[in-house]
């Protein structure tokens, strides 16, 4: 575990508090979620596919949309994709726990295509609720179908990946989505050198609250 995932002020019973209460809002959004009609994926799902993780985690992770293991399952990030994404969380001394997943739709296109402009629409709400639940000081997203959604572009991933980014008050890292690894290992490189400008990162940060609270 990173040491700036906590500062002193956040241990103990002051964060279990605010666990517990951010817990809650997530359950309820959840309700709200499963309950969805207002788009016609709603008529194909198994499963809504909400979230996971730490509800308040440092790190957010954001992919495009659940896949078929996903839909069956009801949990992000559980396939072949998942497995590695874990794999790669931990190389960058994170574990699954530690972050939040959830995907920009929280119910399987057909096929697995991209997701719909009205998909989206509806969508995207759920979502920028709950990354204000859990205030993530740091967003990953992976792929290039979820950059381009959430910073309404399209752009390559290259052209996206390697820096920082902010989007809704949020410090937003791109990288390539798991199953893009798979089919080409030699992506694996690039991607720990996106983990690391994302640790980096989370670590300045850090850095800056703590120096922030010693002069109060």
């Amino acid at each position: 575990m990173h040491s700036f995932l906590f500062s002193n002020g956040e241990h103990g019973l002051h964060r279990e508090e605010r666990s517990s209460a951010s817990s809650q809002e997530l359950a309820r959004l959840f309700d709200k979620a499963k309950v969805c009609r207002n788009c016609s994926l709603a008529a194909s799902r198994l499963n809504v596919v909400f979230g996971e993780g730490d509800p308040l985690a440092e790190i957010a992770v954001i992919g495009e949309a659940p896949g078929a293991e996903e839909d069956a399952s009801g949990r992000p990030f559980t396939g072949r994709s998942g497995q590695l994404l874990d794999k790669i969380l931990e190389a960058a001394g994170f574990s699954r726990q530690e972050v939040y997943i959830c995907n920009i739709l929280k119910c399987r296109p057909p096929g697995n295509r991209n997701p719909l402009k009205d998909e989206i629409r509806s969508c995207m709400p759920l979502l920028l609720e709950q990354l204000q639940i859990v205030r993530p000081k740091v967003i990953l997203i992976l792929g290039k179908v979820a950059a381009n959604t959430i910073f309404e572009n399209s752009l390559s991933l290259g052209a996206i990946r390697g820096k920082m980014k902010a989007w809704r008050g949020f410090d937003c890292c791109c990288t390539f989505h798991p199953a893009a690894v798979l089919r080409n290992p030699r992506l694996k490189k690039e991607w720990m050198e996106d983990m690391q400008l994302m640790t980096d990162h989370c670590e300045t940060l850090g850095r800056k609250k703590n120096a922030r609270e010693n002069e109060n």
